[in-house]
């Protein structure tokens, strides 16, 4: 999974397989990473064009997807 660094406070890369609409997130604080299931597509382009992605994760896919700690 290629991971996409992104311009935020909170996330420090972001990536997405669209083949099984999973999410990958890499957090600035402890570098964790982890995975959102059944992500929409749509979701994560908007997460990408949003401009604050920190405030568009907290309100639009933490607590809203199943999440995975990955590292």
């Amino acid at each position: 999974m290629e991971m996409i660094p992104v311009s935020s406070r909170n996330l420090l890369a972001v990536g997405y397989d669209i083949a099984d609409s999973t999410l990958y997130v890499r957090f600035r604080r402890g570098g964790r990473t982890y995975s959102y299931a059944n992500v929409p597509d749509s979701v994560y382009e908007a997460l990408m064009a949003a401009s604050s992605k920190g405030r568009y994760f907290n309100y639009r896919i933490r607590y809203r997807y199943q999440t995975t700690r990955l590292s």
